[in-house]
């Protein structure tokens, strides 16, 4: 067997992103400095927990870290994919942190890939945090994510995002069930530059080990401002009780408008106590949460917002399509987004790095938005199982 090549690189920064390339262009990769200088140096328990799920859909992967979690090998293998697969997320980041880069490597899977996704905060069942304030939520997932990998000809049947129970921070208590049907051959170039007109708004409010009457404020102070606009408003609710609720209090809400084009835009938030984090595991226990009024007027003004920027999806969900672009077969894709979100231009250079490919970026003035071109690499799944 010969020497193994490995790509260097340094830092923490966009290492789920970095991981993902590597997995998906078999590239291995050596990250050095790994927050070396950083008070608590090293990779962070979420970040450790990301490498186990690899493992974990992979097989033939390898990671090696050295003892301070400063210095990380990571040699990709095959993307096995699988059914009744579980993994435990850790409560230093929410499931959100994990489905990205789970459902584009679940494509191109050898088999449909069936996972349950939880937390070790609870024995039996195993739970973990659904939604929080820093990653998307499960809802924004579901409500948006899965729609849009319709358009790169990914098929309807056994792509589920299903809601087990809910958690929040900082103890978690969510669990879900994600089915990706894997690709039989590539993803399909598209030209999707058409937003369209918002047709209906729809969103689901959540509380957990609180008042319902706070999922009903919520809802009254968002329809406030979207009834002035558009009649076909339906925010539904979702308040969970017992093993369920998971085992921290808190409440949010999702939001999503769909548009004349099937085009889904979506904001999401959430409120719980803090996680505690580079403070001790103290929590403040008399720490005032947000009220559910301005949580309402807050997360509807921030999707007009999105609305408002244009494009054919929101901010969250510029890096996931522009990785879907840069793996579709070599032909043209050509999208329309709104102004370039800093993780967006992060996975553009992460793409050009590890697949190849370069985007044509070119502002349209008249619309204020973006319009990105490039030649997909070409990636095929080729591990999947022969019929």
């Amino acid at each position: 067997m010969g020497k193994i090549s490995y790509v260097r690189l340094k830092g923490s920064q966009s290492l789920r992103l970095r991981l993902l390339l590597s997995t998906l262009s078999s590239t291995p990769v050596l990250i050095e400095d790994i927050r070396a200088d950083a008070t608590w140096p090293g990779l962070r328990p979420h970040e450790v927990s990301f490498l186990r799920l690899l493992e974990k859909v992979s097989d033939d992967c390898v990671v090696e870290i050295n003892e301070t979690g400063t210095k990380l090998k990571y040699k990709p293998g095959i993307v096995m994919g699988g059914r009744h697969l579980v993994h435990d997320c850790g409560t230093s980041r929410a499931i959100g942190y994990f489905l990205e880069p789970l459902i584009v490597l679940g494509l191109f899977g050898k088999k449909p890939l069936n996972i349950r996704l939880k937390d070790i905060e609870y024995r039996l069942p195993l739970v973990g945090i659904t939604n929080d304030s820093k990653d998307p939520s499960v809802d924004t997932f579901r409500s948006s994510t899965l729609p849009m990998l319709k358009q790169f000809g990914v098929p309807s049947e056994g792509l589920d995002l299903k809601i087990e129970s809910r958690g929040v921070p900082p103890h978690g208590g969510g669990e879900i069930i994600l089915s990706i049907p894997i690709v039989q051959d590539s993803l399909k170039a598209i030209n999707w530059i058409d937003e369209g007109m918002v047709k209906r708004i729809r969103g689901v409010t959540f509380s957990t080990r609180v008042s319902v009457q706070f999922e009903n404020t919520m809802i009254h102070a968002a329809r406030g401002i979207f009834n002035r606009l558009l009649p076909d408003v339906h925010i539904f609710t979702d308040h969970k009780a017992g093993p369920q609720a998971g085992k921290s209090p808190g409440y949010g809400i999702t939001l999503f408008a769909e548009t004349t084009s099937g085009c889904f835009i979506s904001a999401d938030t959430a409120v719980s106590y803090g996680r505690g984090e580079d403070e001790g595991e103290v929590e403040d226990k008399k720490k005032e949460l947000s009220p559910p009024e301005d949580i309402g007027v807050q997360i509807a003004s921030t999707l007009l917002g999105e609305i408002e920027q244009g494009g054919v999806v929101d901010s969250t969900h510029q890096g996931l399509l522009f990785l879907l672009c840069a793996l579709c077969p070599q032909d043209v894709s050509k999208v329309r987004v709104g102004k370039l979100s800093p993780y967006g231009v992060e996975v553009l250079r992460h793409i050009r790095d590890f697949l190849g490919v370069k985007f044509v970026i070119k502002p349209d003035p008249s619309t204020e938005t973006v319009i990105l071109k490039c030649v997909g690499c070409g990636l095929k799944n080729l591990s999947r199982k022969a019929a």
